[in-house]
């Protein structure tokens, strides 16, 4: 059953602020399921139990964060020059390493109840890259999957030649989802040479802007995202921008 994901555009927005978001509408779904009990045998209906999925883009200023097995050695910057480029850092609780978040990037959080969708994270991180996988395509990319590295590359399988374009990372409690996705597009990538992108060591980093040689429509690459993010789950995206 195609399922209703309620889409909001924060705009430019803190890291923090976001991330505080994102923690409070799981904990509303993980809060349901529990009154509901959700998964008890007795429970003959579980797909009565309302659930409100949700699907956050946002540009943050500024800001490396650190997965919570990644290690704090992949930051190369000192913390007083990181201060003085006007840079965040926070160590939070998603997988993966080192990362960048940042103007001209599209970052996308959804919040997902998989138990609508597919209660399989292997498939659920796949299914995230095939939709800027589908985005890349029309404007005339191919991204790709690395072996055992989330994420979307281009010319993944050349070696010296690989190089990284979206970034990925989640948290799942109560198979509900949060953090996400960082897509490449105007980005300045200087901000990349202060860390080791995702703990990979001697591969690149890439934006739509890079590869393309122009700067890209944002909006529209928003639109294009959002539309294959609705046909790949299957859902519909309820709502707009602020």
């Amino acid at each position: 059953m195609e399922q209703e994901v309620i889409f909001k555009d924060l705009g430019k927005s803190s890291y923090k602020e976001v991330w505080d978001q994102q923690e409070a509408l799981l904990k509303a779904n993980a809060d349901i399921k529990m009154a509901f009990k959700f998964g008890n045998q007795q429970l003959n209906a579980p797909e009565t139990i309302p659930t409100l999925h949700h699907l956050l883009f946002v540009e943050h200023p500024p800001v490396y964060t650190l997965g919570k097995n990644g290690k704090e050695e992949h930051v190369l910057i000192s913390e007083s020059d990181r201060l003085k480029k006007g840079i965040e850092y926070f160590h939070i609780n998603r997988g993966g390493d080192i990362t960048f978040h940042g103007p001209g990037q599209l970052v996308g959080y959804p919040i997902l109840d998989l138990e609508r969708f597919k209660t399989d994270l292997g498939w659920y991180l796949r299914s995230l890259e095939e939709v800027i996988i589908k985005t890349m395509a029309d404007y005339g990319l191919k991204g790709e999957r690395s072996a055992g590295e989330t994420g979307v590359w281009l010319d993944a399988h050349i070696k010296g030649k690989e190089r990284k374009i979206c970034a990925m990372g989640i948290k799942c409690s109560r198979w509900i989802t949060m953090h996400g996705f960082a897509f490449n597009v105007n980005t300045d990538l200087t901000y990349f040479d202060h860390i080791v992108p995702c703990g990979i060591q001697n591969k690149k980093v890439t934006s739509l802007a890079q590869e393309l040689g122009r700067i890209v429509d944002f909006e529209e690459v928003k639109y294009r995202v959002k539309k294959h993010f609705e046909a790949i789950f299957p859902c519909k995206l309820m709502g707009d921008s602020d």
